[in-house]
């Protein structure tokens, strides 16, 4: 036995509180460890003690070793608990744990090292009999290599980085004359994310699904399964809805990945939560995708249908124990739901965003689960990974499980920052998705004209709820919403850089709203602070919002709006079509400029690539001209809205010459 009593969880936002919840309840004491934009964060309250660990970038706090290290020393913790990301898959950090005496909380570095590479892991896997995907991963990395055996491969094929994941660093590449850039972009991204650039190559299984198997293993010699999760819908190869059991898996199949994910854990004598991943076609052949040697995103859904707490088994193998169950006791009930909510834009290609929670509220109801690390007023920074929480329901059934979430999700408020949650619910509510039918080409085929990916901007209902908000909580030129019967006001309001007249008309409680070309009736029947219940052409509806510094932020059930009353803002010239001036879509991290001044550049052309939340933005040009001033190199810490290049137009370089 190898007894610890305190344990720092060396990461952050949800996982860190998901680890400390447990961690108390086993009566061990908890460090949190957080950088300076960090200081303010739910995990950080929650624990027993904490330490700054750095400045908000993860170079210098998360991802430094060292500083871990140093805050376990001065608070007398024991144990590490790496959570997931950072450096949870780092064999050096588990390696300097174990020399510094602490018990760190996952498998031996060496697994962690096998199977943090796909080239090693996979030729692991050949030699241990698990069925892999035919590809190419060898040694020589030079492009000229893997192009001429891309040609043996075939086409479409996938390139991907050897490290990491998350959908980092993998291209799908449909023809070999597009083979070389997307190379050369992949080894780009996948040495910003994850320091190297080393690529394997595979055939594209097209439309399979996503279908990973949960495993444990102690160190007795014990190595189990505890069923699959489904985690086909995926957007940019990054996982969206995860589920369990899967609706495709029968139990002749789960038993064979099973033991095949067995054997896998086996053939590097791996010890605690792993999760072995992959692709399986229509016919149900099954091929390893890749092992995760830490706990998963998504392992509530197997939490909620094993009655298994997955942390307390980590921590019970950690300390020496046997593993609390053998493989003919595990038992899978009812179903689990989880979906992952995301501080990002559907309607801006799912960009993803910062700012400042001004409400959240999660719904308590039986069978819903909610892990996040959210404080009302905290800022999403553009330091880390976007994801805000997870919402999970268990149900008896599959449909009732869907139904639960989709109701959950949609009772779920975050204002202040845009999210996906309309994007949620509606993949919990089409009918493939609830036929089990999904692959993770569900969104390409099902999803593209999406309401919650429009880009036409609000509605005249929204349009006309926001008129109302502003008339009765702020008053009109003095009229307050008792003594204003018989007003009229003609507001201008903008949404996103577009403005929306809308003529407000009232008569007691009754109001009319014209706008974007329609006639709306609202009778307003309850205002308070952060909730409006008003009646919507005659039908009523509880719409949550926040009136914050002049700017309202709403979620009337078609997605999170933000409007600013510019009704007395003086007249300015309208916008051009195109801007000369190339901005930050966020803050962020210049990766590379790819143009230089004087070159010539057409609209739509990328000149900058952007580093922010763990991916690449491309910022094009929006007109065609000469690259006039460049203001930013690489490395550069920009703010969201800066601009970083100027491009002159056709006309003005001929005006001046």
């Amino acid at each position: 036995m190898t007894a610890f009593s305190k344990i720092l969880i060396a990461n952050r936002g949800e996982i860190a509180v998901r680890v400390i919840r447990t961690a108390r309840e086993l009566g061990y004491r908890t460090v949190a460890v957080y950088s300076e934009a960090d200081a303010g964060a739910l995990h950080v309250a929650q624990a027993d003690q904490s330490v700054c660990i750095g400045p908000a970038p993860v170079g210098e706090s998360y991802l430094v070793a060292e500083n871990i290290l140093d805050a376990a020393r001065r608070t007398g913790a024991d144990a590490i608990h790496p959570g997931y990301g950072f450096l949870s898959e780092n064999a050096d950090f588990a390696t300097q744990c174990e020399e510094a005496g602490l018990i760190f909380i996952g498998p031996s570095a060496s697994a962690i090292e096998l199977m943090g590479s796909k080239r090693l892991s996979k030729l692991a896997m050949l030699d241990a009999g698990v069925p892999c995907i035919p590809g190419y991963q060898g040694a020589d990395q030079s492009d000229e290599t893997l192009i001429a055996q891309a040609q043996d491969v075939g086409f479409p094929l996938m390139v991907k980085a050897s490290a990491g994941g998350g959908g980092r660093g993998m291209r799908l590449v449909l023809e070999a004359a597009d083979l070389e850039s997307q190379i050369r972009t992949a080894r780009s991204e996948a040495l910003n994310a994850f320091g190297s650039g080393e690529l394997i190559l595979e055939r594209a299984v097209m439309e399979p699904r996503h279908i990973e198997i949960q495993v444990f293993a102690d160190n007795h010699g014990n190595v189990v399964y505890l069923g699959e999760r489904d985690c086909s819908i995926q957007r940019r190869h990054q996982k969206v809805v995860e589920e369990a059991p899967s609706p495709f898996v029968d139990k002749e199949l789960r038993q064979r990945m099973g033991e095949a994910a067995v054997q896998a854990a086996r053939s590097c004598d791996y010890r605690g939560a792993g999760t072995v991943e992959f692709l399986v076609d229509a016919s149900g052949a099954f091929y390893f995708l890749e092992m995760n040697t830490r706990l998963q995103v998504e392992h509530p859904v197997t939490e909620l249908i094993t009655g298994q707490d997955l942390v307390g088994w980590q921590l019970q193998v950690a300390a020496g124990e046997p593993l609390p169950l053998q493989q003919e006791d595990i038992k899978l009930q009812g179903h689990a739901v989880e979906v992952r909510l995301y501080a990002e834009d559907p309607r801006q290609q799912f960009l993803p965003q910062t700012g400042e929670v001004l409400h959240w509220h999660i719904p308590d109801r039986p069978g819903i689960r909610v892990d996040h690390g959210v404080c009302q007023g905290q800022a999403v920074s553009p330091y880390y990974d976007p994801m805000l929480a997870k919402i999970i329901s268990w149900g008896e059934n599959r449909e009732q499980a869907c139904r639960k979430l989709a109701s959950a999700v949609q009772d779920t408020v975050l204002l202040g920052v845009n999210g996906n949650k309309l994007f949620l619910q509606n993949i919990l509510r089409h009918p493939a998705f609830l036929a089990g039918d999904a692959t993770t080409a569900f969104i390409e085929q099902h999803f593209q004209t999406d309401p919650s990916m429009d880009q036409s901007g609000p509605g005249a209902d929204t349009v006309a709820i926001a008129a109302l908000i502003f008339f009765a909580a702020e008053g009109v030129s003095g009229s307050s919403w008792r003594n204003s019967s018989g007003a009229r006001h003609n507001f201008k309001l903008r949404c996103e850089g577009s403005n929306y007249p809308a003529k407000l008309s009232r008569w007691n409680d009754q109001v009319e709203v014209q706008c974007c070309d329609s006639s709306v009736a609202l009778e307003l029947i309850n205002l308070q602070p952060q909730s409006c219940h008003v009646r919507i052409n005659g039908v009523g509806e509880r719409i949550s919002y926040v009136l914050s510094e002049g700017r309202l932020y709403l979620d009337d059930g078609s997605g999170h709006h933000s409007f600013e009353d510019v009704t007395h803002e003086p007249a300015s010239a309208a916008a051009s079509a195109g801007s000369g001036q190339v901005r930050a879509s966020m803050a962020g991290a210049i990766v590379d400029v790819l143009v230089h001044s004087g070159e010539r550049v057409a609209a739509g052309q990328t000149l900058v690539v952007l580093e922010a939340m763990k991916m690449e933005h491309p910022l094009k040009a929006g007109i065609d001209g000469v690259v006039e001033e460049v203001n930013a190199s690489p490395g550069d810490q920009v703010k969201a809205r800066q601009v970083v290049m100027t491009v002159a137009a056709e006309d003005e370089l001929q005006e001046q010459t």
